[in-house]
């Protein structure tokens, strides 16, 4: 019965999400969370490693996340339901393209959910901030600690994104900047 759940709970998520993983993530919470599947400090680490890991960030936390509620087969069933509707959709859009592509009616619709897209999107990023800052992974209803090494590796990481930019005109390479914040975070939290 769990992995039909899972499946039937991300093939919703993967349904009605609109604008990439990060779009997702709340509705994430709100099921995986809200289930009782995994706890909200597990879902932070899930998302962090998601990021970090190769792949599309939607196929990572699912396959994460189904792992940790039904093993492998769950992984394969939460995988399975989150691309499910994506694939559906690209190939009916496929078939349609031209049509589809032109319709006023649909670059309205797309225009329109841009929006919210972006909303959802902020704000995850500063619930997680937040989060990660003030509350130290934990819930919101627990006791209330300012985490001054996270804060210290934010600043640290966003000053030298700044300088790296100013200076060499360019953004930094996603790759490097993975390497040295992991650098820097074994330095700062081992200490």
């Amino acid at each position: 019965m769990i992995f039909f759940e899972l499946f039937y709970t991300f093939f919703l998520i993967g349904l009605f999400t609109f604008g990439g993983g990060y779009a997702m993530i709340p509705m994430i919470q709100e099921q995986v969370v809200g289930k009782g599947w995994i706890s909200s400090s597990a879902l932070t680490d899930f998302i962090a490693i998601s990021e970090v890991t190769p792949g599309p960030f939607a196929l990572n936390i699912s396959t994460f996340v189904g792992n940790t509620v039904g093993s492998p087969f769950g992984a394969v069933c939460s995988t399975l339901g989150v691309i499910l509707p994506s694939l559906i959709i690209i190939i009916i859009v496929a078939i349609v393209m031209n049509k589809f592509i032109t319709n006023r009616f649909v670059k309205g619709a797309l225009n329109g959910v841009k929006p919210i897209v972006l909303a959802l999107i902020l704000s995850t990023a500063l619930i997680l901030l937040i989060k990660i800052l003030f509350f130290n992974g934990q819930s919101f209803q627990s006791e209330f600690s300012f985490d001054k090494k996270s804060l210290t590796l934010l600043i640290l990481l966003f000053s030298y994104t700044f300088i790296s930019k100013k200076i060499n005109k360019k953004s930094v390479s996603p790759i490097c900047l993975l390497g040295i914040s992991a650098l820097l975070g074994i330095i700062i939290f081992s200490v």
